[in-house]
């Protein structure tokens, strides 16, 4: 099992930029990964992705544009406005996700499948054959708004993901006490973003840190 330490990944969902920038200056320190939501992504365009690049030019940055189609395109795009890594919508056709691949180790990035909808460990296997390493794993919206925790479903499909390669940024209402439960999941990050993008994001990011290091 891969047991180097995960990445602590902000997500910014701010509608326009000066929000977003904002909302990160004060936990910029605490993180390693900054994430270009996608309603950013759309508000802002690739202007987001160069205006944060330009003030943070050594953390890693993630377009989350979970693209679908014209992927050689959309991640020239982005790869060149300063993303380390893009994502990839689960139900894109396996040449989209090759066509962005390509593009991506051409400018040394990654992509990220975003595995939403209908999806099999077989596809996952594709992938990993194309050469993409990272997957984000969501928890269901309908299950934390239930007050639902981490299923052993959940982690059963993690583990099954990891198998094939794969290492997984988790997601979804997810707080510092989770992190034992992901302890011999390939972790790549840990994203959060209302519970750091607050006014106690420094306080919960540090959480996040002391977990983090205890597990690995």
């Amino acid at each position: 099992m891969n047991r180097v330490k995960p990445y602590l990944q902000v997500a910014l969902d701010a509608t326009d930029l000066i929000t977003a920038l904002g909302s990160v200056r004060d936990i910029a320190d605490d993180v390693d990964v900054i994430e270009i939501g996608t309603v950013l992504a759309f508000a802002d365009g690739m202007g987001a992705v160069g205006a944060l690049r330009r003030r943070y030019p050594n953390h890693i940055l993630v377009c989350d544009m979970k693209l679908l189609d014209a992927g050689e395109t959309l991640a020239h795009m982005a790869f060149s406005a300063g993303a380390d890594w893009i994502t990839v919508g689960a139900a894109a056709h396996i040449e989209t996700v090759r066509s962005a691949q390509r593009v991506a180790e051409q400018f040394g990035g990654e992509v990220q499948i975003e595995l939403f909808g209908h999806w099999t460990i077989e596809d996952a296997k594709l992938w990993v054959e194309s050469g993409v390493t990272q997957a984000i794993y969501h928890r269901s919206r309908d299950a934390q708004a239930a007050g639902v925790g981490w299923s052993e479903q959940d982690l059963m499909l993690m583990k099954q993901l990891s198998d094939t390669g794969l290492e997984l940024s988790i997601t979804g209402g997810i707080v510092p006490e989770d992190i034992h439960l992901f302890k011999d999941i390939r972790a790549k990050s840990f994203i959060a973003g209302r519970a750091l993008a607050n006014h106690n994001g420094k306080a919960i990011a540090r959480e996040f840190r002391e977990q983090i290091n205890h597990y690995w």
